[in-house]
């Protein structure tokens, strides 16, 4: 792992504000070191003389149950696998509240800790929170990814009672909190107005990018299967992520308007295999390369290589108020993007997006063929996106912020 050498950060080591502080972090959903901005938040505080454990799943490639990186403690517990209605996400909560609290009783015990972050989703982690508030004086802090009652509507398109089951754990999840750090200024008014909260008690870190990190890879055409350009796209392959979408405006842009386009899709999930045989059932086998759960290699060379990169989550109130690290990633690499115009992906890309009616698969494809004939405003918008995260949006940024969110928990002991 490298070392951030960025200003704010070598100013945490040199200071160490949080010097003898013990930090448990709790995230469910994903492995580390591979959820990027858990790691960041894990580094930044052990910068600034934090002692740092953190419970989290296996994974791919991350199945050692006990792991110290970079001085943090990382502690891993097994996962039924991906869940799949009411039942499967009853077994997958249930399985993971139980490992959760038995390793932090074991860290407890082992290192200690006197602040706990829980990073949802879910919204359930204030269960483990409790017995130590009430019996340790630890504090909480919620680390907000996502909004669960509008993820639940986004995958299910219902409400009902498990949507007011979600609203409830929400309700509970920011009550039992002494400090919410929100991802951006719309989960910052859902903390302020549905939590409750004073607004001394909630700090915006955004998911930036780590610039040390990032690698930019020489120019090829490997990923380009022989064509003239490459279309990008990075993340989750989920069934809220809007990739059908994509694979539509693809068909248009390829079978309709007869552009000489590859897209090539990096990453993992349930809905990987159904997006596979959508794409051959479009005609469009030989137009979309995916990787599946790629490397970082792979990332930052199709990263470095491609025309531009697409963002196709659907407009909804949860893509509408959440922030998605794919953007940031993608102007750290200055890419200009195309995606559909959602509040906090305008106020992330700015000018270096164009932004498609609202789920209209034919204006999206009608912008990725604008920007793909126009490598002049592709060049403008690229280096617009890269300043904007140099200079306001890298996880750097971030830092200063982050230290204030643990120094208020510490002052409401």
């Amino acid at each position: 792992m490298s070392v951030f050498e960025t200003p704010r950060m070598n100013a945490a080591r040199q200071a160490r504000p949080l010097q003898g502080r013990r930090v448990l972090i709790i995230v469910e959903n994903l492995p580390l070191p591979f959820d990027r901005r858990v790691w960041h938040e894990c580094r930044t505080l052990t910068a600034a003389g934090a002692e740092v454990a953190v419970i989290c799943p296996t994974g791919k490639g991350y199945e050692a149950t006990y792991e110290e990186i970079d001085g943090v403690h990382i502690y891993r517990h097994p996962l039924p696998l991906d869940a799949k209605g009411a039942l499967g996400y009853l077994l997958e909560y249930s399985a993971a509240l139980w490992h959760e609290m038995r390793l932090a009783i074991k860290i407890s015990r082992k290192h200690g800790f006197d602040t706990l972050q829980g990073c949802n989703p879910p919204d359930l982690i204030f269960l483990v929170a409790w017995p130590f508030k009430l019996f340790r004086r630890v504090r909480y802090i919620f680390d907000h990814h996502d909004i669960n009652p509008e993820l639940y509507e986004a995958k299910f398109n219902k409400r009902g009672f498990f949507w007011r089951l979600m609203v409830l754990f929400e309700k509970l999840n920011f009550r039992t909190a002494d400090v919410v750090i929100s991802t951006n200024q719309s989960y910052r008014q859902i903390a302020l107005e549905r939590g409750g909260k004073a607004t001394e008690d909630v700090f915006v870190v955004r998911s930036g990018p780590d610039l040390t990190r990032l690698e930019r890879k020489p120019a090829s055409d490997r990923w380009h299967n022989g064509r003239k350009h490459m279309v990008g796209y990075v993340g989750v392959m989920g069934d809220q992520e809007g990739l059908d979408l994509l694979l539509e405006a693809a068909q248009k842009l390829i079978q309709e308007q007869k552009h000489d386009v590859q897209f090539v899709l990096v990453g993992g999930g349930p809905a990987l295999d159904g997006l596979k045989a959508m794409a051959a059932d479009l005609g469009l086998a030989e137009h979309v390369t995916f990787t599946g759960r790629a490397p970082d290699e792979t990332l930052f060379d199709v990263l470095s290589n491609a025309d531009l990169c697409v963002n196709p989550d659907r407009v909804n109130p949860m893509n509408d108020k959440s922030t998605m690290n794919k953007i940031l990633e993608y102007m750290a690499f200055e890419k200009p993007i195309v995606q559909f115009d959602v509040t906090e992906g305008r106020y992330s890309a700015a000018e270096a997006s164009l932004y498609a009616r609202a789920n209209d698969t034919t204006d999206m494809a009608n912008k990725i063929a604008d920007l793909l004939g126009d490598p002049e405003t592709c060049a403008k918008m690229g280096e617009f996106g890269r300043n904007r995260v140099e200079t306001e949006l890298s996880w750097d940024h971030q830092v200063d912020t982050l230290i204030a969110a643990y120094t208020r928990a510490a002052e409401k002991r």
